[in-house]
């Protein structure tokens, strides 16, 4: 599914190269559950952003689906955005002038669902993440927990076929935590492919696989047996 082959990134300045990444060599198969791990500034949601089309390589060559991505047309890469890869960032990025069922109805717009669809599946989103007495809501008027829920449901809610989650349970109280990454292992079992970075070693746990990324170089990285995965 993603192939990438000695992948940089660096940025110029007049005497040299500081680098983000260096030589990355990573393969990710289809149906995977990878955990990113690392100290901060080792270059985990520059990676992130590289894989997710959000940032541009250096050097190096990166293929999704059999693709190369820099020989991609923007529309191509908007395709794949709409249809085959969903994002749980840090910050949340959610619509500041939508509701919270506005918010994770976006995605099934941009990918053309039928009306009568669209609000079956943002009921089931909304009734998963116990949110349906905030639907109308909007994000200034929720807490920070609340709106990485409402992310995380706007991700997930048209079922990507690559889900990137950058620290997914980072503003959420341990039990919300738990229940999110279990979520994700079910997400997973059912065929999608999820990349987390996350800083906490037992929800890197809940992956098949550990990446540990160290000063821009994969230091780790550990194929993990499924019988070593917290059970849902």
């Amino acid at each position: 599914m993603i192939t990438l082959t000695n992948i940089d990134r660096y940025y110029q300045n007049k005497f040299q190269r500081s680098f983000v990444l260096k030589g990355i060599n990573l393969e990710v198969k289809q149906g995977e559950f990878i955990s990113i791990m690392g100290p901060s500034g080792a270059g985990k949601s520059t990676l992130l952003n590289i894989i997710g089309m959000l940032d541009t390589p250096s050097a190096g060559e990166y293929r999704f689906m059999d693709k190369v991505v820099k020989n991609l047309k923007e529309k191509q890469r908007t395709e794949y955005h709409r249809n085959h890869i969903g994002f749980i960032f840090q910050a949340y990025h959610l619509i500041e002038e939508l509701n919270v069922y506005e918010n994770i109805e976006t995605p099934l717009i941009y990918k053309g669902v039928k009306s009568s669809e669209r609000k079956a599946m943002v009921a089931d989103m909304l009734d998963r993440f116990n949110m349906v007495a905030k639907k109308d809501l909007f994000p200034n008027q929720l807490s920070g927990g609340q709106q990485q829920l409402v992310g995380i449901a706007r991700a997930i809610v048209s079922k990507p076929s690559l889900l990137l989650a950058d620290e997914p349970t980072g503003n959420l109280h341990s039990d919300q935590g738990e229940v999110i990454m279990q979520l994700l292992q079910q997400l997973n079992a059912e065929g999608m492919t999820i990349i987390q970075v996350t800083h906490s070693e037992k929800n890197a746990q809940y992956g098949n696989r550990i990446v540990r990324l160290e000063d821009g170089l994969v230091k780790k990285d550990i194929h993990k047996t499924l019988e070593t995965s917290p059970s849902v």
